[in-house]
């Protein structure tokens, strides 16, 4: 016999599922508004399903801790970066591909600003949530790193190169997304989040794509010498050259 027969039975309406959020949402929102009434550390898991009006069995079928709640979309994500990185192909420019994957990850963020600013700000006072989140972003980070190690196999030093692109990928990701989010989520985090990538694109270029320029046409025919220093690092070497060829282009080009 089902709940609802049985209520109509004892002539009790039962309680309509419409316009409820799902449970998983109702917990994340229970919490949020306990942490800013209350703090942090001072909430329960029994706190908060009290509030959700649900059991604790509810909260640990979506949540393993009380840390998770607070981060509830970041599995989803990092799940969906790694398909979005695992469905590239051979001619998608790696630099490019690992940018395109952290902006994925913007979208999480921005698609709530006032949820966003609210995790910012008690992560910012948690010392726990602060390890918790750094704990994220490694994931993070080895997810892009595990990709551009695949793409740079048997390249000199590929390992390296796909480690140091990975972590500044991150940092640059980070930088323009806290700096948004300590303006209280005002502007353009999107623009904000490019701007920074795109130093990350500039500076770590994948050297085969000059290769598929000249295969296509584009590239010029003409020869652009650049001195450096021995032992200078790979990004200072790109960005001369990419200046020495900024300087040859016609105006208006």
């Amino acid at each position: 016999m089902s709940s609802s027969t049985a209520a109509s039975r004892r002539g009790e309406k039962a309680r309509p599922a419409a316009g409820r959020p799902p449970m998983r949402e109702a917990l994340v929102a229970a919490a949020f508004r306990l942490f800013l009434e209350r703090g942090y550390e001072q909430t329960t898991v029994d706190d908060i399903v009290a509030l959700a009006g649900v059991g604790r069995r509810s909260f640990f079928r979506y949540f393993p801790s009380k840390e998770d709640v607070v981060f509830p979309d970041h599995e989803r994500y990092l799940a969906d970066m790694r398909a979005f990185l695992a469905a590239g192909g051979e001619e998608d420019e790696p630099v490019r591909r690992v940018c395109d994957a952290a902006r994925l990850v913007l979208r999480m963020y921005a698609e709530n600003p006032a949820f966003s600013v609210q995790r910012y700000r008690i992560t910012k006072r948690v010392p726990g949530l602060r390890a918790y989140e750094l704990s994220v972003v490694w994931r993070y980070e080895r997810a892009l790193a595990g990709y551009l190690r695949a793409r740079f196999a048997g390249r000199r030093d590929g390992t390296l190169r796909a480690d140091v692109i990975a972590a500044a990928v991150v940092a640059a990701h980070n930088n323009a997304l806290r700096s948004w989010l300590r303006s209280d989520g005002l502007g353009d985090a999107g623009a904000a989040v490019d701007h920074a990538l795109n130093h990350v694109q500039t500076a770590f270029r994948d050297p085969a794509a000059p290769r598929a320029e000249r295969a296509s046409g584009s590239a010029r025919d003409d020869v652009v010498v650049v001195v450096a220093r021995r032992g200078a690092p790979l990004w200072q070497v790109v960005r001369e050259v990419e200046t020495a060829l900024a300087e040859r282009r016609p105006p208006g080009s």
